[in-house]
């Protein structure tokens, strides 16, 4: 089994999710974007991975590959494997399927709660009624056809939603590790303009580890869903 990410910048990597991935005993390769626009063959990859990045989903002219890789995610999403999207991957399908991508009325920068949609519906991926969860992003999405809402927060009310039972598009990061939260403090320190959803370089750090712990946890039950429970 091999699983496949779309890398947008050398600082966002899959962060626990690689751990997980390996564990399973699952191929883990990658398209760096950053490096190179050479699409893997659709028929090669069991599960593909968007991740995020600090460009936006509408900035084509500047990134023309983004215009390729979403068509790359809708005709993988045709297959109907298992996709996952984060931040702005998940801005990536929403685009791809036909949303519109537009600035949230304000960032989201920090540990903030997200609130899973009630449901009873066993077709969909259920998240806790409250998680504290990391937030990177200045945009939204609006939800793209035939996509349900599966969390929301105070800031964004589309925090993550699901396509069919193989689509899962998430706006904040289950991923996060310590490393990976510093990295992105290191290159993206110019969007911690302190606000309500925006908080300080020392409190993204200052949380316990039992957080990363509860947040690594939900990504791994979501791998599951997907991987094997849809």
């Amino acid at each position: 089994m091999r699983a496949h990410y779309f890398q947008h910048v050398p600082f966002e990597g899959l962060g626990c999710i690689e751990t997980r991935l390996r564990a399973l005993g699952y191929e883990v390769t990658a398209t760096r974007l950053f490096e190179s626009q050479v699409f893997p063959r659709l028929e090669d990859i069991d599960f593909l991975i968007i991740m995020g990045g600090p460009m936006s989903v509408n900035d084509e002219e500047r990134f023309p590959w983004i215009a390729s890789e979403k068509s790359s995610i809708r005709s993988f999403i045709e297959t109907g494997k298992p996709v996952l999207g984060i931040c702005l991957g998940a801005q990536l399908i929403a685009s791809a399927m036909g949303a519109r991508i537009y600035p949230n009325p304000q960032p989201e920068i920090g540990w903030f709660p997200i609130h899973g949609t009630p449901t009873t519906r066993s077709d969909l991926f259920r998240f806790p009624a409250t998680l504290d969860a990391f937030h990177w992003h200045g945009e939204t999405f609006d939800l793209p056809p035939r996509a349900t809402r599966l969390a929301s927060s105070a800031a964004c009310e589309n925090q993550a939603f699901q396509i069919g039972n193989s689509v899962i598009g998430l706006q904040f990061h289950l991923e996060t590790t310590p490393e990976s939260a510093s990295s992105l403090i290191k290159h993206c320190a110019g969007d911690l303009q302190l606000s309500k959803f925006v908080q300080s370089a020392e409190s993204l750090l200052a949380v316990p580890a039992e957080t990363y712990g509860s947040l690594n946890g939900e990504m791994q039950a979501l791998l599951n869903w997907l991987l094997f429970r849809r």
